[in-house]
């Protein structure tokens, strides 16, 4: 499974039609909004806030099985049932609603427009935060000359219900009810789903995080004057609006990512931190500075979460000083703990989450660990959105064919220079400490794309 974004997906040509749902009635009973969603949808309506997951289906796959597939995942998930509004004071609210007869539509593609172009203007216009609903399903049916016929169905809807695990849950359980159609096995075992605004109250019922976490968060914040932290090297100052540059690289195949794990092992370290290690040492070397950004960590603490949809993830900060692997592993393990607890008591005093231009974040995500997984034949994509944006926000991505990663930073020669530089020497680190597997590397430091 690779991360990608619309305007890099692998979408066949052909014909693009959509299912869309419809609330009936007026909104059901409030529901409490996480800090993370009140934060993005307070951001206010707009496009570019979504994310989707494609894949391909069996060919013969009828657009009544998709459909009634679809509506029963959305059954399943409480978050797809809930629309986000905002008060008279402008607060994000959330309310339950009730979901009538979906219907399809069909979009037109015009001449020498690529299908994926389509499929970015329905979501970016269907999947905005404050859409009712802002989630739907849209599939591309090939041309009838296309080598592949199968089609390739995107599931999208806006980052305030989902994260990156919730996607490849509701493919897992869209293939799940397909299969069941078709008389196979399988939905019938899907385990249960309780909804995300159950593990927003929960949250919310917990007491204050530790003196020493509330400590160690006011020493990292205070650091970058109340505000998360900037990436190293100059980013310039883009345009507004301006689209970030987006790469994709290959950094290891599946042997060198096995052999590269086992010498963390070796080590008596995590992979995770022999990874970290590689980037403190580049960014002291490169900027005079330690690693410090923003680390999403999952908030799915109890198992009985591992199968629900919504936004399962909550921000920490990362910070490394010593390129040991160990004392990596070490800091890695702390940012996991300080995003442990509710962050909203934590960063009132700072004025919220303050966001600077040049903002730093680095995600990791090891798919081969998730509790639902795609078959490699569904030939599955995280497909994000593309927005303007002035971050450099760094994805690691480890699946069975090895890893990669993409990054996102702003379009600006300064940041082209400090930024590509940068990841260069990344990947370089990382090709030096994997071990000798006797076999010719098949990946560069190049990017494989760039946009």
């Amino acid at each position: 499974m690779r991360l990608t974004n619309i305007a890099q997906a692998t979408l066949p040509p052909g014909a693009v039609h959509s299912y869309a749902l419809r609330p009936v009635g007026p909104r059901g009973r409030a529901l409490p909004v996480s800090f993370d969603q009140g934060r993005h949808v307070g951001a206010g309506d707009r496009p570019g806030s979504w994310m989707s997951i494609a894949l391909r289906l069996p060919a013969g796959t009828t657009r009544d099985d998709l459909a009634a597939a679809w509506e029963r995942t959305v059954d399943r998930h409480g978050t797809f049932r809930s629309v986000f509004g905002l008060d008279d004071a402008g607060e994000p609210t959330l309310h339950e609603v009730h979901l009538g007869d979906g219907a399809w539509e069909t979009h037109d593609v015009p001449e020498g427009i690529a299908t994926r172009e389509v499929v970015r203007e329905l979501f970016d216009v269907v999947c905005r935060p404050l859409a009712a609903p802002s989630h739907r399903m849209a599939v591309v049916e090939p041309d009838a000359a296309a080598d592949d016929p199968r089609p390739c169905v995107v599931l999208a809807a806006d980052h305030a219900h989902v994260d990156m695990w919730s996607l490849v849950v509701v493919a897992r359980d869209l293939i799940a009810y397909l299969d069941a159609a078709s008389g196979q096995a399988g939905a019938d075992d899907l385990p249960d789903a309780p909804p995300f605004a159950e593990h927003t109250a929960a949250l919310e019922k917990r007491g204050p995080a530790p003196a020493e976490v509330v400590a160690e968060w006011a020493e990292l914040l205070d650091l970058g004057g109340g505000e998360m932290p900037r990436f190293p090297l100059p980013v310039g100052d883009p345009e507004p609006g301006a689209l970030p540059v987006v790469e994709v690289r290959e950094v290891m195949d599946a042997v060198e990512y096995d052999a590269f794990a086992g010498a963390a092992k070796a080590a008596g370290t995590s992979t995770i931190g022999l990874a970290m290690s590689a980037l403190t040492d580049v960014t002291r070397r490169l900027a005079d500075a330690p690693l410090r950004a923003v680390f999403p960590v999952h908030s799915r603490h109890e198992p009985r979460w591992h199968d629900s949809s919504g936004w399962f993830i909550t921000n920490s900060v990362l910070e490394c000083d010593d390129a040991a692997p160990t004392a990596c592993a070490a800091s890695v393990k702390r940012a996991i703990t300080l995003g442990s607890h509710p962050l909203a008591p934590i960063l009132e005093p700072y004025g919220g989450m303050k966001v600077p231009r040049g903002m730093f974040a680095l995600s990791w995500l090891d798919t081969r660990r998730l509790p639902a997984e795609l078959d490699d034949r569904l030939d599955a994509q995280y497909v994000s959105a593309v927005s303007a944006s002035d971050d450099v926000m760094l994805w690691f991505v480890v699946n069975r064919r090895g890893l990669h990663l993409r990054c996102r930073y702003p379009d600006t020669d300064e940041a082209v220079a400090s930024v590509g530089g940068w990841l260069d020497a990344v990947v370089d680190a990382f090709v030096e400490r994997i071990p000798d597997t006797g076999a010719e590397r098949t990946v560069g430091a190049g990017p494989v794309s760039i946009t």
